[in-house]
């Protein structure tokens, strides 16, 4: 057994953790930045440049975390830096429409065919709300089919539990829910098409919309088994239910078209996010017309929001998007590469350890989970030993490496990620096996 790595000195961050709780509901403005699934104190991040984070106290860490996703071109990308600065010179917010918004709007329709009629909104929580509000109007039906493990913002109804069946209604998953809400919302597992059948046969012409993650991001990465998207669309073609693509992880991640261009999809809605705004908050949903048009003001469904189309916003995904069609060529295959030598690195480093792990990954995105089983939904990823996941995390933070705080996060690449950070990465996961 190998000596205890010396962690980093972090006292900076520890007393801004410290303001932080008397400031905020357990130290943080979001659940999981607090560290609770990995246990350690969270460092306080400074600063970010390619692929590298800085905290408060000087620590310099590998990132692949990414901010969930959006950051594809690495961190401070001088075009997406200079783009929100000459944004920023004409006015930061106008509650008005502006050029740029149909700009960025002509660039994701040029990635994704489906959106014939988009919105900006300004999260990714925000677009599958309203893309859910959409597809109950355009069926003039009441129920939502989720997924296990797929997380879709924390709009009520998508905060919900499954009941004991898979045709079961869902309870709430967090208080402050409604039963009467959450009672709308069929939780199933996922990569199952039997139970989507059983759900179709026990609620006939009740369900409006199924809306998934095409690759789960949100319990770890979890791809979708052979048939099974495409079983998925034959479903809801029949049942006159509309199919939701979730890509605010995805999209743009897996392919320029995200997972609807990776998997040959035909979704009647997608929702995007993260990327799409460079980094900035920022989400959209969108898919065929004649669905789109039942917005107001054409339509009778409203939607409304002071700080959608935000130039600062639209100036980051313009330059992010663009630079992403531009070179597409070049950055989806060194991505490719790039993940493959760092998730498979780190898995042969495991096996050398004789310590348990499977690898899920998709393009750039990927989970390590401690666990010789395979892991196709929730439920197997559940059943992985995330307290070796803390560990681990733990261990390569003291080395100098960031992951997603939770085993049910998918971590990221980015092209910012050179042969430097592979080998020290590959170098840091030897390390931290050893403990284990």
């Amino acid at each position: 057994m190998s000596q205890s790595i010396e962690a980093p000195v972090r006292t900076r961050s520890q007393a801004l953790q410290q303001r932080a709780e008397r400031l905020f509901p357990g130290g943080v403005n979001s659940p999981v930045r607090a560290f609770r699934a990995v246990g350690g104190g969270a460092p306080f991040l400074e600063s970010a440049a390619g692929a590298w984070l800085t905290d408060a106290d000087g620590n310099r860490y590998i990132d692949y975390f990414g901010s969930w996703g959006p950051m594809i071109l690495g961190h401070a990308f001088p075009p997406v830096v200079e783009a929100i600065e000459r944004a920023a010179r004409k006015g930061a917010s106008f509650g008005a429409s502006t050029a740029a918004e149909g700009d960025l709007a002509e660039r994701v329709m040029a990635c994704y065919p489906a959106i014939e009629k988009m919105r900006f909104v300004s999260s990714g929580t925000e677009a599958t709300m309203s893309a859910i509000r959409l597809a109950r109007a355009a069926t003039g039906r009441d129920v939502i089919v989720k997924f296990e493990g797929c997380y879709h913002g924390h709009a009520d109804g998508l905060l919900v539990k499954a009941g004991s069946g898979v045709a079961t209604f869902g309870i709430p998953g967090s208080a402050g829910v409604p039963e009467a809400v959450a009672k709308l919302t069929l939780a199933l597992p996922y990569n199952d098409l039997d139970a989507m059948e059983e759900a179709f046969a026990a609620h006939r012409g009740e369900i409006a919309a199924v809306i998934l993650e095409p690759v789960v991001g949100n319990a770890g990465c979890i791809l979708p088994a052979s048939g099974y998207l495409e079983g998925l669309r034959a479903i809801t073609r029949r049942e006159g239910t509309l199919l939701i693509a979730d890509e605010v992880m995805t999209g743009f991640r897996l392919a320029l078209g995200g997972a609807v261009e990776r998997y040959r999809m035909e979704p009647d809605l997608i929702t995007l996010g993260k990327i799409v705004g460079g980094g900035l908050p920022v989400g959209a949903f969108g898919g065929r017309g004649e669905i789109m048009d039942l917005l107001a003001p054409l339509g009778p469904v409203y939607q409304a929001g002071t700080l959608s189309g935000n130039p600062l916003a639209m100036a980051a995904g313009i330059a992010t998007v663009g630079y992403l069609q531009e070179h597409a060529g070049e950055v989806y295959p060194r991505l490719e590469a790039t993940a493959k030598a760092v998730f498979d690195g780190v898995a042969a480093e495991a096996a050398k350890a004789g310590v348990a792990l499977t690898t899920n990954r998709v393009g750039s995105m990927g989970t390590w989970f401690f666990t010789l089983d395979e892991v196709t939904n929730y439920d197997e990823a559940a059943r992985s030993d995330t307290a070796a996941f803390g560990r681990f995390h733990r261990a390569m933070l003291d080395q100098g490496v960031w992951l997603p705080p939770s085993q049910f996060e998918a971590a990221f690449v980015s092209t910012a990620h050179g042969d430097a950070e592979i080998a020290r990465t590959i170098d840091a996961a030897r390390g931290a096996f050893r403990p284990l």
